[in-house]
């Protein structure tokens, strides 16, 4: 399955963006989706993900600002970030794990200027 990434850009502290991944095929029975980041000099890290159980996971600096959602007829997945801060600058990458491989997107690039 390709992925692309979407929805990145410069905004100022305190601001929202929606990040969006599409996906080259149904994603209705890919269970196990989320996004990741990394920051320069930094390693990628989980920023958000379904899990198996399809509960959600957060990382604890996106808890209570970032929400993770799918439209698995859109074969999108989104990531709605708000009160944005400096340090979510990053390099944000979608990624969806199925039985045979876990798949990346090209990331998407978000600049938070304070």
């Amino acid at each position: 399955v390709q992925l692309q990434a979407s929805g990145g850009g410069l905004v100022q502290a305190g601001g929202s963006l929606r990040l969006s991944c599409a996906a080259s095929r149904s994603i209705s029975r890919i269970n196990v989706m989320g996004w990741y980041r990394q920051a320069p000099g930094k390693q990628r890290e989980l920023a958000a993900a379904f899990t198996t159980s399809g509960s959600t996971n957060y990382a604890d600096s996106a808890k209570g600002r970032f929400t993770i959602s799918r439209d698995n007829a859109k074969n999108t997945m989104y990531l709605q970030m708000n009160s944005l801060k400096p340090e979510d600058t990053a390099v944000y990458y979608c990624a969806a794990r199925t039985v045979v491989d876990t798949y990346w997107g090209q990331g998407t690039l978000v600049t938070v200027s304070s």
